[in-house]
């Protein structure tokens, strides 16, 4: 447990995150827990003086100079969840299976690599449907996001997992890659056009593509296509109430929005950073709060 008198240092790496949440959302928490906690967005897209340099090299020296500074940590997103795998001294065994990190710990001068995607949904999940039949489930799109989110429905316990993304190979490696992790469970790509009759049969639908968001407004699928018995997960935060999560409650279904899993990796990572497990609620809460302030 860490204690009051020490201060936090931790910034967000990635491409156009001066907008993101995860500043003011990690802060205010650590302000009701009494901490000293700093968070800065390091955002790539901004730095001119680098954009020269490859892309693997400027986060490596990001990293160097953080250390150097004094940073306690750094999350990671896009597009660099991959790549600063190569940077680490060690790997949690659950980002080692994803192949991808958001979460890199500082220690003794070494860099410690975590997935708090994956554990975010998770949560999610249990927080936002938590009687929610996990049996059979289809997943919309399989890049970053949504690969942590398929090893968590795994982990949660779902039997047959059914992915679909517009790259079909992608898809197919990305179940064969499960599959090999999951070797008691049924993990298969299918086309778009067997949308309908995978759907059919199953007990959810997760949605993890752009569509949705601001610049990418509208719906990933026929609405018809949805039954009321199922339930609906988007991971999708902005806008909070998606096209998609509005029509399938409007339906009847079960839903999930993609706040739940934006809190629950800040959640974890928090945690991680601290050693102090903060208050879901209270974050879930302040999130909320900032969405609806359009901050």
């Amino acid at each position: 447990m860490s204690s009051t008198s020490e201060s936090y240092l931790v910034g967000l790496i990635g491409e156009g995150v001066t907008p993101s949440l995860s500043p003011p959302l990690h802060e205010q928490e650590a302000d009701h827990l009494g901490l000293r906690y700093l968070y800065r967005p390091v955002d790539l897209s901004l730095m001119a003086a680098d954009r020269d340099l490859d892309p693997a090299v400027r986060l490596g020296e990001l990293l160097q100079r953080g250390r150097e500074l004094g940073f306690n940590a750094f999350n990671i997103t896009h597009p660099c969840k991959q790549m600063v795998m190569q940077f680490l001294d060690e790997v949690s065994n659950d980002a080692r299976s994803l192949g991808a990190v958001n979460t890199v710990l500082i220690r003794d001068g070494r860099f410690i690599g975590h997935n708090t995607d994956y554990s975010g949904f998770a949560s999610a999940l249990a927080a936002g449907l938590p009687s929610a039949p996990l049996d059979r489930v289809v997943q919309l799109g399989v890049g970053g996001a949504g690969s942590a989110v398929a090893y968590a429905l795994l982990k949660a316990g779902t039997a047959h997992l059914t992915l679909i993304d517009l790259d079909y190979a992608r898809a197919s490696e990305r179940a064969a890659a499960l599959a090999a992790l999951f070797p008691g469970r049924k993990v298969n790509a299918a086309d778009s056009t067997e949308l309908a009759a995978v759907l059919a049969g199953a007990d959810g639908l997760v949605h993890a593509t752009p569509v949705g968001m601001h610049s990418h407004p509208g719906l990933p699928l026929d609405l018809d296509l949805v039954d009321p018995r199922q339930w609906v997960a988007d991971v999708v935060y902005r806008p909070l109430e998606t096209e998609l999560v509005r029509g399938a409650r409007a339906k009847g279904c079960a839903v999930l929005d993609g706040g739940y899993m934006a809190v629950g990796q800040a959640v974890d990572a928090f945690e991680l950073i601290t050693g102090i497990r903060p208050d879901a609620d209270r974050m879930r809460a302040h999130f909320l709060d900032l969405i609806e302030r359009g901050l």
